[in-house]
């Protein structure tokens, strides 16, 4: 086992998509069940903060994944719980797991903390050269001040904690819920159910004219795991893939692989969001030799194909 073996490790978010995803790759790495701390939100609520110190009680490693995140509507209507809930969260469990001792800290931040229009690819030195797209600012900045007191905390108390920036991530144990989902889950539920209830139109927001890149769960979770062996700097890293998608082409792919062949309705009164996003993944390699493996469009196949024959079957969830 090398790195993990004998190291007690706590996952916030565990049980979420990328969580699980990376506890599977630390099974393929030799991790036993027991070495792993997972809790669950409605058992362990990380804005208090004695649950936090309860957390990394004993632990030799966090991986700070909880959040609180949602697409663009999810974002409109709740920005203060957005704010407040990942700021809190983030901040207290770095704090705890510093005065406890821990070993190292990888926190993940997101790629809504890039500003407006940062030139594509976006790079790590880039960060900080104006402010995020409006309609996730909230979330962006407060994942963004966890960077700081990463680097604060390495400054200060010589505190091990790594800050990774994903780009959009998708695989079929993704939220399909269409109150709080991210683009990929939300077209594929909105395309399968027209199909299944024989809709000859679906709307779809926006323009179709932003362009986004997207990352399998399981080269994220490989990712993160590399980082966590192999990364201990101050610098922020990028973890992304090399493709680009506009809005437009990512929803014609879509509504073809669940056999929806009615009208596609953009409604141009909704935001687009940040009009290009895409990261340089340059220093990731070079730091710690990760390299996306799944392309986009097997992924998004597999998705669909999953979607399709577990959530997707019977009743439309209409809530």
């Amino acid at each position: 086992m090398g790195f993990w073996e004998g190291k007690n490790i706590l996952i916030t978010g565990g049980a979420g998509f990328l969580g699980s995803a990376i506890v599977g790759q630390l099974q393929k790495r030799g991790v036993e069940r027991e070495q792993l701390s997972i809790p669950r939100s409605r058992d362990l609520d990380l804005r208090k903060w004695e649950n936090c110190q309860k957390a990394v009680e004993g632990k030799d490693i966090v991986i700070h994944l909880a959040a609180k995140v949602g697409g663009i509507g999810f974002n409109q209507k709740y920005p203060a719980d957005l704010f407040f809930d990942n700021a809190i969260m983030g901040i207290q469990v770095i704090e705890a797991a510093r005065q406890a001792g821990v070993g190292k800290c990888v926190v993940l931040g997101t790629v809504c903390a890039y500003p407006k229009f940062t030139p594509v690819p976006f790079r790590e030195e880039n960060l900080w050269n104006g402010y995020p797209e409006e309609t996730n600012a909230p979330y962006g900045l407060a994942k963004k001040m966890l960077l700081v007191q990463c680097q604060a905390y390495r400054q200060q108390y010589g505190f091990n904690a790594i800050y990774l920036l994903p780009v959009n991530l998708y695989d079929p144990r993704d939220n399909f819920n269409p109150e709080s989902s991210h683009v990929i889950p939300a077209l594929i539920k909105k395309f399968t159910d027209a199909v299944r209830t024989k809709e000859k139109v679906v709307e779809v927001w926006g323009t179709g004219s932003a362009s986004r890149k997207f990352l399998y769960v399981d080269d994220a979770a490989r990712a993160i795991v590399l980082a966590t062996e192999r990364y201990n700097k101050p610098d922020p890293v990028n973890i992304g893939a090399g493709n680009e998608i506009r809005i437009k082409d990512l929803v014609e792919i879509i509504a073809r692989y669940t056999g929806f062949a009615g009208e596609i309705f953009w409604d141009t009164t909704r935001p687009d969001g940040q009009p290009r996003r895409g990261l340089d993944v340059s220093r990731a390699e070079r730091e710690f030799g990760f390299r996306a493996e799944v392309p986009f469009e097997e992924g998004l196949k597999r998705t669909i194909e999953w979607y399709q024959q577990t959530l997707g079957t019977g009743e439309p969830d209409h809530c």
